[in-house]
């Protein structure tokens, strides 16, 4: 099983590139996300990769970070879901737009993705909905390739963003998750909180994450 790439962008096409490492090139399908955030050919580049296997087929999938790689693994295990809808979800709404969807049961920002219909949507979100805390938690800052080496890992952030979902700060998600939880909140209204916050205000740090977050939990009245 390949897990992570590391080597040079020999090629890119509209939905996959060719990595060169150390001689042998490994073509990597892509979100449109991702590939937006690729660089030019010649720059090195390094991706976490999931394979696919088939009796008549063997693709490679690449992710800038561990948790989009995770959401592409959930994804890709609801019924109906193949790894064509799972790239186009994770390029439509980012994986921290997918964590604060599922977490809110938003089955309709799901379905704005190219090729989802809306029971596929509402399964996602269903099937998925007690592993969003578990993702958001785990939510961490991937370092830029751009100094890095050919021949050393780097993954790659991307910077350009076709939606105006925008990422949290540094450690902001899974700070407040953490906190949440050991004040004795459940994984799911935890995320649930948070993740209404973030889509209010997206550029807030930990402590005032947390802050909101716990007002959101407060009890009416």
């Amino acid at each position: 099983m390949i897990g992570r790439l590391s080597g040079i962008l020999a090629y890119r096409a509209d939905d996959h590139v060719l990595i060169d490492v150390r001689g042998v090139g490994y073509v990597v399908y892509c979100s449109s996300r991702t590939m937006a955030a690729l660089p030019g050919p010649g720059e090195p580049v390094s991706l976490f990769t999931e394979m696919l296997v088939r009796e008549d087929l063997i693709q490679l999938y690449g992710f800038p970070t561990l948790v989009e790689k995770e959401w592409h693994r959930l994804l890709t295990g609801v019924q109906g879901v193949g790894a064509k809808v799972s790239l186009a979800i994770l390029g439509a709404l980012g994986p921290d737009g997918v964590s604060r969807a599922i977490a809110l049961g938003d089955w309709a920002m799901v379905k704005a993705a190219k090729g989802v219909g809306p029971k596929t949507a509402q399964r996602i979100v269903l099937d998925l909905k007690d592993k969003a805390p578990t993702i958001m938690a785990m939510s961490a800052p991937a370092s830029s390739n751009k100094s890095a080496p050919a021949d050393e890992a780097a993954v790659i952030e991307p910077t350009t963003d076709p939606t105006p979902t925008a990422a949290p700060p540094v450690h902001a998600q899974s700070d407040a998750m953490s906190a949440l939880t050991n004040l004795g909140y459940g994984p799911s209204e935890a995320a649930s909180a948070v993740a209404e916050v973030l889509g209010e205000t997206p550029d807030l740090d930990s402590a005032a994450l947390i802050r909101a977050a716990l007002r959101k939990l407060a009890p009416a009245g």
